[in-house]
């Protein structure tokens, strides 16, 4: 459904360097990083709201070709309330009402009703949770095919951040839609996405399967002679303590060592500790 090959993005103090990843059908893609490491920029590419280098194609079609119908067909919510403080909820219905030509108005009340937002209260009384909801609502009430997320869980208590990764699951189950979401909750990217993104520095590190990664590799304690034995293309990162170190490595290289399993935190972060240890 998406694919980027080669994107990238010069600003005077960041590159966004060589981006190519595919996200097919039916599945969520978790998009992962730390703060400036180039997320927000993908996805303003793949909205074509920045200009880039490289090649973006949604629908198979260049992103920049979409007509003005087509670009319907693709929801997204960045982090940032995008409907003034002065409208109530019916107030944003009527306006997306003229604005879509899939606009379901059910839909978008039903979400609405589900998950307790007050029709007609102005959107300044609401909380920061309540704000990032109508977004999401409106993003999936025109019945786009795929949906961008930028940090759409943020603000949101882990209740309503459950509820939510239900509604994104039963959005991409009948395996014709798709989701590329990026958020630094990383907990929610584990529970809901099929394959992971981490981009560090403006650069693709890794781009597979999500159960492949984090069956891929074990948290293991040991000395620095023990570290030395191991082969260190298989390390993907090293946390030293006053007390001894801990290597996230391929589960491969260590067969024989006591190991934990890993979380999408633990590889992220052993990863970025590696990264800026080479700088």
């Amino acid at each position: 459904m998406l694919r980027l090959q080669h994107v990238s993005k010069n600003y005077c103090d960041f590159l966004l360097n060589d981006i190519s990843f595919e996200l097919p059908e039916g599945m969520i893609m978790g998009l992962i990083g730390e703060n400036g490491a180039g997320k927000t920029t993908c996805l303003s590419a793949i909205l074509s709201s920045i200009h880039y280098e490289g090649k973006i194609t949604l629908f198979n079609k260049n992103v920049q070709d979409l007509s003005m119908i087509e670009k319907q067909d693709i929801g997204s919510v960045m982090d940032e309330n995008c409907f003034s403080d002065h409208l109530t909820i019916t107030d944003i219905e009527k306006i997306c009402r003229s604005l879509f030509v899939n606009w379901d108005q059910s839909l978008f009340f039903q979400y609405c009703n589900d998950h307790n937002l007050p029709i007609k209260k102005k959107i300044k009384e609401f909380s920061k949770g309540m704000k990032m909801k109508i977004n999401i609502f409106t993003a999936l009430s025109h019945h786009p095919k795929c949906l961008i997320l930028d940090e759409a869980t943020s603000g949101l208590d882990p209740v309503a951040r459950d509820e939510l990764l239900e509604v994104f699951y039963d959005f991409v189950k009948d395996g014709k839609h798709s989701i590329l979401m990026s958020s630094h909750i990383l907990s929610d990217i584990e529970k809901i996405a099929d394959s992971i993104t981490y981009i560090s520095q403006g650069e693709v590190i890794f781009s597979e399967p999500k159960d492949d990664l984090l069956e891929k590799y074990v948290i293991v304690r040991c000395t620095e002679d023990l570290l030395k034995e191991i082969d260190e293309s298989k390390v993907l990162g090293v946390r030293r303590y006053g007390y001894g170190i801990e290597i996230c490595v391929e589960k491969q290289a260590v067969k024989e060592m006591k190991s934990e399993s890993v979380t999408l935190d633990d590889v992220m972060v052993f990863a970025s500790r590696a990264r800026k240890e080479k700088r």
